[in-house]
């Protein structure tokens, strides 16, 4: 097998054991292979193994390396996720070319995704991104003003509001991770007594993942432990 299929497995081996220590059902978590600054073959690669969902962060990055991944293997039928920041003036490419968008922070995103989501494609799998450490450094609606927003954006037309997404700050303190993660659920299930319907919770990367599977995620997205380190342009 190639590295990149032998690190699904481990991951997903990793996935499954969290998911039993935590009493939670086989499969019941998704992974997400984060594949920003990774080319193409390795997306490719990693398909191949059976990996069928994709994060990606940089809308001009993702949408070549998406567009050249359909036209090249049509065969190939994956599911894209766009977790980066999503500024507004960049919404159309998004809305027309991804499955789920976990970074709508603001109303004005979501309105946008909306009015460009083509009428022949299912509705976009939205997620509200929330800022649960209060970092000024990270995006994020405030926790005071998840349920506002939420109920906002859950009847807009072309989209489909399916839950929570969080970027805690970083720590190797697993206390302070499973706080992180166990607010994140806590506020799903205040927004969910209001009557919207949330079935997803996207927390835990390759460094926390055990902690958020255990208190709840439904989707970890894991770019490293599958691709390796990443190597930024200067």
């Amino acid at each position: 097998m190639s590295p990149i299929s032998d690190n699904l497995q481990a991951v997903r081996a990793q996935i499954d054991c969290a998911e039993q220590h935590a009493g939670r059902a086989p499969g019941s978590v998704c992974l997400v292979a984060v594949s920003k600054t990774f080319p193409a073959d390795a997306v490719i690669e990693a398909a191949k193994a059976g990996q069928r969902d994709f994060g990606e962060n940089y809308l001009q990055e993702a949408q070549d390396k998406l567009l050249l991944i359909r036209n090249q293997h049509p065969e190939l039928a994956l599911c894209w996720h766009f977790i980066g920041p999503l500024q507004s003036n960049k919404t159309r490419p998004v809305a027309e070319h991804f499955d789920w968008v976990h970074s709508v922070d603001r109303l004005k995103i979501a309105q946008r995704l909306s009015e460009q989501r083509p009428a022949y494609l299912p509705p976009l799998n939205i997620c509200l991104q929330i800022n649960v450490s209060g970092e000024s450094s990270k995006s994020g609606a405030s926790p005071e003003e998840a349920l506002a927003l939420a109920q906002a954006v859950k009847d807009l037309p072309g989209l489909r509001l399916r839950g929570l997404m969080a970027v805690p700050e970083a720590t190797e303190d697993t206390a302070a991770q499973h706080a992180a993660f166990a607010s994140l659920r806590v506020l799903a299930e205040q927004i969910r007594s209001h009557g919207i319907a949330l079935d997803t919770l996207s927390m835990g990367m390759s460094a926390d993942m055990q902690a958020a599977i255990s208190e709840g995620s439904t989707m970890v997205r894991i770019g490293t432990a599958i691709f390796g380190k990443r190597h930024y342009a200067a």
